[in-house]
């Protein structure tokens, strides 16, 4: 039989198959590099987009926080002014009403009683007095109870006994009543 040494030939081919791995090899390797670089910079690129709408959103939210509490601040004023407003349409609507109250005493006060002292605390009004009898406090508090400026009268004490010929002195409290602007005109 003849000899042939085929070994340079598999020498031969598995050096070139050794070297096309080798290609293929660092072919992959670069493929798998750009792949890997390209997927790290799309990433990257994501992430830097998604930071700038998170600031972009931030710098609103603090914009809106800050009209937020400009309005709680202009709500707080409006409140402080309504609550002015109401005060002097209060007093405005109460001015009156100590011209009232003494003109509806000098109508409704009957002849032999005489108020001493008057004190009123916010629409309690407390009055000391004397009469020539308890039936002409009787016709006082029923006098203060007929008037529209009056609520309420009661007698605290009526007081007959010391009394020098025959006067008693009582002491007497009633309500205000408020009276609202167009009752007055």
């Amino acid at each position: 039989m003849a000899r042939i040494n085929l070994l340079p030939w598999r020498e031969e081919e598995r050096a070139e198959k050794a070297k096309q791995f080798g290609m293929s090899a660092l072919l992959t390797a670069i493929v798998g590099a750009v792949a890997v670089y390209a997927g790290v910079h799309y990433a990257s690129g994501k992430i830097d987009h998604q930071q700038a709408r998170n600031a972009y959103l931030q710098s609103e939210i603090d914009n809106l926080k800050k009209d937020l509490r400009e309005i709680e601040e202009l709500e707080s004023t409006k409140a402080d002014l309504l609550a002015r407003m109401d005060i002097i349409q209060e007093l405005q609507a109460r001015r009156p009403q100590v011209v009232h109250t003494f003109q509806e005493l000098a109508e409704r006060v009957p002849d032999g009683v005489f108020m001493m002292s008057m004190k009123q605390n916010k629409d309690v009004l407390a009055f000391e007095g004397k009469a020539d009898s308890n039936a002409r406090v009787s016709t006082l508090m029923r006098n203060l109870g007929a008037s529209d400026w009056f609520k309420q009268p009661g007698l605290e004490l009526i007081n007959s006994r010391n009394s020098k010929a025959g006067i008693s002195s009582f002491k007497l409290r009633l309500s205000q009543s408020v009276a609202k602007p167009d009752e007055e005109q």
